[in-house]
Order: C-alpha cells, then sequence, then structure tokens
C-alpha cells in the first residue's frame, strides 16, 4: 500500500512541474504525462512510474497499482496540487509544469518522501475538447 501511495503522490508531482505564463489556456497542459517519483527519504520503494492524464485542470490516474485514488488540479500557470490515497495511507504532491515537462516534491505521512519528474506523452488524446 505504501508503495501505491508513494508512486501516486510522485505521479502528481509530475502535474505540479509545469510553469507556464498567467496568460496560458486553461487546457495548456491537457493530456497523458509519464511521471517518475524517486524516494529521497522514508520507507518507501526507491522508484515508481505512473501514467496521469490531465483534462481542463483535473488530474486522473491512468495506470497504477489496484485501489489508489488520485486527484488533483493543475492551475493556469502550470502549478500542480495533488491528493492521492490508497486504504488508510494518503500524501500530497506538489510541483509545477512548464512546456512538456514537469517536477516537484511528494510526501507520504511521516512514512517517506521525495522528488518526481514528469514528461508529457506525445499522444494528446486527453486534450481533446
Amino acid at each position: 500500500m505504501i508503495k501505491l501511495v508513494a508512486a501516486a503522490a510522485l505521479a502528481a508531482g509530475l502535474s505540479s512541474a509545469m510553469s507556464l505564463s498567467a496568460h496560458a489556456e486553461p487546457g495548456a497542459n491537457n493530456g497523458t504525462w509519464s511521471v517518475e517519483l524517486v524516494t529521497e527519504s522514508g520507507l518507501c520503494s526507491a522508484r515508481y512510474s505512473y501514467a496521469l492524464a490531465i483534462r481542463q485542470g483535473q488530474v486522473q490516474l491512468v495506470s497504477g497499482e489496484a485501489g489508489a485514488r488520485v486527484s488533483g488540479h493543475v492551475g493556469a500557470d502550470g502549478s500542480v496540487g495533488l491528493a492521492v490515497s490508497n486504504g488508510t495511507a494518503s500524501g500530497t504532491g506538489t510541483g509545477r509544469l512548464q512546456a512538456g515537462t514537469g517536477s516537484g516534491t511528494w510526501k507520504v505521512a511521516s512514512l517517506c518522501s521525495g522528488r518526481w519528474t514528469a514528461r508529457r506523452r506525445n499522444d494528446r488524446t486527453a486534450q481533446a475538447d
């Protein structure tokens, strides 16, 4: 369970690693993103990889372990805020997205924490209006 929450929290970081101008279009970050979470301290596994979809500022988990839930928002400026849960474990991720990449930090209570990086996939199917 800790693995899933940590990975989801890192994936959340993906949504937080993109910095856009304050005048960016609301759907500028729409699409599917590959996110990698790296544990820097605590009891979680060393590395996790996930896919997230962003549509009109809302974040959804595309691939991950069963039972994981991700909710969050990407602002027009690329700022990301995520909440991740799996069973009784929960975590958060923050960061920024900018020009097809992103980065940030994540934390699962006092169990573990780390950083995340994200890259927009070439397929932008989630962008359709």
